[in-house]
Parts: structure tokens; sequence; C-alpha cells
């Protein structure tokens, strides 16, 4: 496993806008069309990496709790499927079924939505305030597959509190850690 810490785009940056396709409605999907109408959470993620797996759960339970609140979640997958085949569309397809995936999860094909983001790793969380803007970035907590820390999502459930309540996240904004992103060469 590589231990690969996301960058951290500033704070107030736009959400880069896209379309992509959703391996869930197999419909092409825009981020214009997806956000919430109080916050918007972009993850990037793929089907094999540990570190999304030892996080699915917490990210489908938080999706779910905060879809009535205004809080819309969007999964995407950057990686190169040439070499990493069992990140492919259709596996997404099936593993967001086999996860109760509640949001879209998205492939970014030519990896300009990952570059666009600077994401470095999987999973790499950003939250996006109503304007779009960037109000958090980073882990979703301090739990990795391994350092027998439960998987709370306290750093993301903490931000997106501060967004909902329209306080300043005081907090220390750490990085994720994951998986490189499988650049395409």
């Amino acid at each position: 496993m590589a231990n690969t810490p996301s960058n951290m785009l500033p704070l107030g940056t736009t959400a880069p806008d896209f379309k992509l396709i959703d391996t869930v409605s197999h419909n092409n999907v825009s981020l214009s069309n997806l956000k919430g109408s109080k916050g918007t959470v972009i993850m990037f993620i793929c089907n094999h990496c540990p570190f999304v797996i030892h996080v699915n759960k917490t990210i489908v339970n938080l999706a779910n709790a905060y879809a009535e609140r205004g809080i819309a979640f969007i999964a995407i997958s950057s990686n190169d499927v040439v070499n990493y085949p069992q990140d492919a569309p259709d596996k997404m397809t099936i593993h967001a079924e086999v996860n109760n995936y509640p949001f879209p999860y998205l492939y970014d094909e030519t990896q300009e939505v990952a570059k666009a983001y600077d994401a470095a790793c999987t999973p790499d969380f950003y939250l996006f305030d109503h304007d779009l803007k960037l109000v958090y970035r980073g882990q979703l907590d301090d739990s990795r597959p391994g350092n027998g820390l439960a998987v709370t999502g306290n750093d993301l459930k903490h931000a997106i509190a501060c967004l909902l309540t329209d306080k300043k996240n005081q907090s220390i904004q750490k990085p994720s850690i994951g998986c490189n992103i499988k650049w395409k060469n």
C-alpha cells in the first residue's frame, strides 16, 4: 500500500466544473446538476484501494445522513484502467451496487478532472459551499487500514457541521493518505 498524501488545494478555490459519465445511472452528468443546495463533497476514490475499502461504509452513511440537509456527495475515479482493469467503468457499476452507493460514481477517463482538482490519492475529499467555493480538503478522519483507529468521519463531519451552521472551521485540515491515483503514462 502506498501512503500518498493529498495535495492541499487552496481554500476558497472554485470547484472546477466537469461533465463525466455516471457509472451508476449511465448518464452524462455535470457538477452543476449534481451539486447540493448547501454544499457538495467531491471524493476521488476507486474500487481496489485498501484505504477506500476501509472507509466505504462510513462515506455511504455520511452521504445518506447529509442528503436531506442539502449536502450532495459525488465520487470520481480517475485511475488508469488499462493498467488497473479492476477500476474500469463496468467494475465501478458493480462496486457501487455492492456498496450501496447513494451517490453518483463518475469515471474520469481523461484524468483531466483529477488534475483540475489537484487530486493525488484515493480517497481524497473536498467540501465546497453552496457557491462551490472550497471550505475543506483532506482526510475523512485519522483512521487508516491497520492503525486500530475506528473510522468515524469526524474531520469531514466537523467541516460539514461548520458549513451548515455558517461557522468558520478552525480545525487543522490534515491531508488524506491513501493510494496514489494511477496516472496514465
